[in-house]
């Protein structure tokens, strides 16, 4: 099989935290697909070859009882992932089918980016001369729709306009917004599968029986399952179409369907349940299910036509081994979030901190995942920072350092991390976070108007950082994994730029003498860390510490995205050498007391380098590391740099991070 990548894991339909599924093999057969989360969201895909039964995607599952064997599964020759699709091609008994997931998860068009509606398309030609008889079919199960498989649903169908059967499922009881927490699936609303209907086209709702009646017969038995509800373990239903190419030569024939899902109410947000950002007109969801149909062919043009000048400019920057790296990013930092609007018509981008503690809007995973939003669309950086300055401004919040989330996925009804207590707070992190990335987003539009509109807060910030963040106190910060660290001298940086940053913002808004007063501060506190830190060849890990400790200064790289130039030159050029002289088999790790690293940190350390050989060669251990990787999940970002194993995290949107080294520097 040409596959020059082999992701740890493959981004197949990505929207946004729930509905989500992925396949975690080297090949589409060889495993059931599932939800990021690692439990099972099925898809079955087979295609019957001049009566001959195929398999290219999942598992057929069929009793023990059932005398119908296990079809082949087809021979995978070729997997490539852009940043919208993943396509994969087979071939056998003379046809080459081609099958492409693609998800248009384009950031300039917010109603395209909230659209929750996935295409899998379908190309078949013959390879061999010959002319072939071919059938496509493809099914779905209600494991999409319930967080455990012992939930009973319900299904339907619908013709929607004259062209498009539609298919639906979800479960009986319709809990809307009410399971909150980590590693769940959504168990309200509803999945569909459509399909524009044709003389061609068959659909059917069944049990997942109905793909031993393909494998036999080549057809679908079409009379709908009666008998709802029922679990999703019991008989397990199945959404299924057929799409009968008849006879295929050197000509291509194509198909698609669309993957939907309907969830009602996507967020609740103080108490409020908001709606997803393309319902915000009115526009019902049959409406926008015929737009995803009746746009295809332009949505596809615009996909094809980003992924290839993403991938040209990734290679431009940091070489092949980087665009590998950007694309398999691409939707899973999207698609960790939910578009939706406030009261007030304003755009709020709410993540869900996945498999750590589900918070929503986490301040601290926002920050490491802003490249790629600076760089595509500065506005979703602004829905990120909204729910934390409403909070950081009620009567709930009575901290004067800002807070670390907003909620727990998907209710955004103030913090639920370390319970509110003091000591589980990150005060000079979460501070020095909103400073950055208000200033980040400011710079991208040439614009303070944002800013000016939380001064209040923003200014709190500032002075709490400088009153604090030059020697940080025992306290936890956005690596809290390594738990708590007095006199963190990379929790420093990030007090001294956030402190720069205000500056910037000050000299935006023609508040001339705070200005000066901030960036004279700001360069002070940078030569005192200059001195606390010295180690010699590189700089300590605390203050406070041996001058054998260490730790990625990652916080470093907004001196010069920002032209702050607070912090002498040298100080890289002694840094950036002694990463990688501390370079493991998959990296360099985080710090001097552990082994793991953050693959973030690891890319904004790299991005410093001073040339694009030195960067490719920082980033070649972390390709290698998704490469042979035995953690089959969706990309982590938290992984041991010696065995090349997961240690926690997946599917975070912090990946977005890795984009840093598109953006040019901001201050001009």
């Amino acid at each position: 099989m040409t596959q020059q990548f082999r992701p740890p894991a493959v981004p197949l339909v990505t929207v946004d935290p729930y509905f989500s599924v992925w396949s975690a093999a080297d090949c589409l057969t060889d495993k059931h697909t599932t939800h990021w989360t690692n439990k099972r969201n099925s898809m079955s895909g087979m295609v019957r070859i001049d009566g001959l039964t195929r398999r290219f995607m999942g598992i057929t599952d069929l009793d023990e009882e059932s005398d119908i064997p296990e079809p082949d599964a087809m021979k995978q020759t070729s997997l490539e992932v852009t940043a919208t699709s993943s396509k994969y091609k087979f071939v056998g008994d003379g046809i080459l089918l081609e099958v492409d997931f693609t998800t248009p998860l384009l950031l300039d068009d917010l109603d395209l980016l909230s659209r929750p509606a996935s295409y899998v398309t379908f190309r078949v030609q013959s390879i061999d001369g010959k002319p072939h008889d071919v059938q496509v079919y493809a099914d779905i199960t209600g494991e999409w729709c319930v967080n455990t498989p012992d939930q009973k649903i319900v299904w339907s169908r619908n013709e929607i306009g004259s062209g498009i059967e539609a298919l639906r499922m979800g479960s009986e009881q319709q809990p809307v917004l009410q399971q909150v927490g980590d590693d769940l699936r959504i168990d309200w609303g509803y999945v569909y599968l459509a399909a524009s209907k044709s003389e061609t086209t068959q659909t059917a709702i069944q049990s997942y029986k109905l793909r031993g009646h393909f494998i036999e017969s080549g057809a679908l038995s079409l009379q709908d399952d009666k008998r709802e509800p029922r679990a999703v373990a019991d008989d397990t239903p199945v959404m299924a179409v057929l799409f009968d190419f008849g006879a295929v030569n050197e000509t291509v024939k194509s198909e698609y369907a669309v993957l939907a899902y309907d969830d009602i109410h996507s967020i609740e947000y103080f108490n409020r349940p908001l709606d997803a950002y393309w319902r915000r007109s009115g526009m019902s969801f049959e409406d926008m299910l015929a737009a995803a149909f009746s746009q295809y062919d332009d949505i596809i043009g615009k996909c094809e036509t980003f992924d290839k000048a993403l991938r040209q400019e990734s290679m431009e920057a940091g070489g092949s081994q980087y665009a590998d790296i950007l694309s398999l990013a691409y939707r899973q930092a999207i698609a960790a979030h939910k578009l939706v609007l406030d009261e007030n018509n304003e755009v709020l981008f709410l993540s869900k901190e996945c498999f750590s503690n589900g918070c929503i809007g986490t301040v601290d995973v926002s920050y490491p995942s802003i490249p790629l939003f600076l760089k595509f669309n500065p506005e979703l950086v602004k829905g990120m920072m909204r729910p934390i300055f409403r909070y950081a401004g009620s009567e709930q919040w009575h901290f004067e350092f800002a807070p670390h989330d907003v909620g727990c996925y998907p209710l955004a009804n103030g913090q639920v991390y370390g319970e509110n207590k003091l000591e589980y707070q990150m005060p000079i992190e979460e501070c020095g976070n909103m400073l950055i990335m208000a200033a980040a987003v400011c710079l991208s539009e040439q614009n303070a108007d944002f800013a000016e509109n939380h001064w209040e807060l923003l200014t709190k910030w500032a002075n709490y950082l400088i009153e604090n963040g030059l020697d940080p106190n025992n306290q936890l910060c956005t690596d809290d994994f390594a738990g708590h660290l007095a006199h963190n001298a990379n929790l420093s940086v990030k007090a001294i730029i956030g402190i720069g940053a205000y500056a910037t913002l000050c000299r935006m808004l023609g508040k001339t003498e705070d200005m000066s007063r901030y960036s004279v501060t700001a360069k002070e506190m940078a030569g005192q860390w200059t001195a606390m830190a010295d180690a010699g060849d590189h700089y300590k890990l605390t203050f406070d510490s041996a001058d054998d400790t260490w730790s990625l200064k990652y916080n470093l790289v907004w001196d010069r995205l920002f032209g702050l130039h607070l912090f002498p030159s040298d100080i890289l050029e002694k840094e950036i050498p002694y990463y990688a002289a501390k370079q493991n088999r998959y990296g360099t790790p985080l710090d001097s007391r552990n082994s793991y690293t953050k693959s973030d940190w690891l890319v904004w350390c790299a991005s410093m380098a001073a040339s694009k050989d030195d960067f490719a060669k920082m980033i070649a251990p972390l390709w290698d590391s998704l490469h042979e990787s035995p953690s089959r999940v969706p990309l982590t970002d938290w992984y041991d740099t010696v065995t090349g194993e997961q240690v926690g995290f997946q599917n975070r949107t912090v990946v977005g991070g890795f984009y840093i080294k598109l953006l040019h520097p901001l201050n001009v």
